[in-house]
């Protein structure tokens, strides 16, 4: 299952700040289910929508998270906490986890809904406009366009992240 230490002990990306931005996307997308590849996208490119080239020549919103150096190589080592922080956010019963013939894949549970309206931070405000904005960016996108998009845009970083695909739990 994983390490869930407390968020003491790690403040940034712990299991349930990873969490609720994947259950923001997860809402965003609904009524979509994505795999944990597809999760570890999303975290990375709902806070750092800058990144991102819209459809027909829309700008993207600006990002969240300063640009840091390096923050493409997320995609590789975020897989690990967006995977704890789904099985957090499926414990409390607001993520579901779907299982298929492709796969495992995430979907925002019935409860989600009511519990983001509760939160009204500006940041999780701003969280969720930039989720929707993702969600309309990709919508109708088939996985392997979406794949493909993130090849473009960062390259080796995402082959080298499919390459750890077949150690799904």
């Amino acid at each position: 299952m994983g390490d869930l230490r407390p968020a003491a002990t790690y403040p940034f990306d712990s299991p349930l700040e990873t969490g609720l931005r994947a259950l923001v996307v997860l809402e965003a997308l609904h009524p979509r289910a994505c795999d944990l590849r597809e999760m570890t996208w999303y975290d990375h490119l709902v806070v750092n929508t800058a990144d991102v080239v819209g459809r027909d020549g829309d700008e993207a919103p600006q990002s969240l998270h300063p640009a840091t150096p390096g923050r493409q190589d997320a995609l590789i080592v975020r897989r690990d906490a967006v995977e704890k922080s789904l099985l957090l956010m499926h414990r409390v019963h607001l993520v579901e986890v779907v299982h298929g013939e492709d796969g495992i894949r995430y979907a925002a549970g019935e409860t989600a809904p009511s519990f983001l309206d509760a939160l009204q931070a500006p940041y999780m405000m701003r969280l969720k406009d930039r989720a929707r904005w993702l969600a309309q960016r990709f919508e109708g996108m088939h996985t392997d366009e979406i794949s493909a998009f993130i090849d473009g845009q960062f390259g080796l970083h995402a082959i080298q992240f499919r390459a750890e695909e077949g150690d799904r739990p």
